[in-house]
């Protein structure tokens, strides 16, 4: 299975090679800042079965923790994809709104509802956790 994705200005293409992993939605005021929505749907990938097919020269990095760096294009601001900074971790990030290809997999849960927006409301049935998950 390969699935595409790319940035809003289509500056930065992407391909995943493999299947996806674990997909949810996350809460945390970083993760709501760079979205700049209540909430980031993402999904785990492994980092061999990924790679950057255009626009690499365009890609920025801001490193939101000691733990990862988050990856968006240059050019439109798209949030493209979170980014391990130690270099044995095996998976990646990707953002889920861009993906252009239905990925197979769906989020099911939500992570850091502790601290979500105060104004959005959770109406599906999803597991909710205050934090992180294993």
């Amino acid at each position: 299975m390969q699935v595409h994705g790319s940035c809003l200005c289509q500056g930065v293409r992407y391909e995943i090679a493999g299947p996806l992993g674990k997909a949810s939605y996350c809460h945390c005021s970083r993760c709501r800042k760079w979205s700049g929505s209540a909430l980031l749907g993402y999904a785990g990938v492994a980092r061999q079965d990924f790679r950057w097919t255009t626009g690499e020269d365009l890609l920025g990095r801001f490193p939101s923790s000691e733990r990862v760096f988050r990856v968006f294009c240059s050019r439109c601001g798209s949030t493209l994809a979170a980014w391990p900074s130690d270099p044995a971790v095996e998976s990646v990030w990707v953002m889920m709104g861009t993906l252009d290809d239905d990925p197979g997999v769906r989020p099911s849960l939500h992570i850091f509802v502790g601290s979500k927006a105060p104004w959005f409301e959770m109406t599906d049935e999803l597991p909710k956790h205050q934090e992180r998950t294993a």
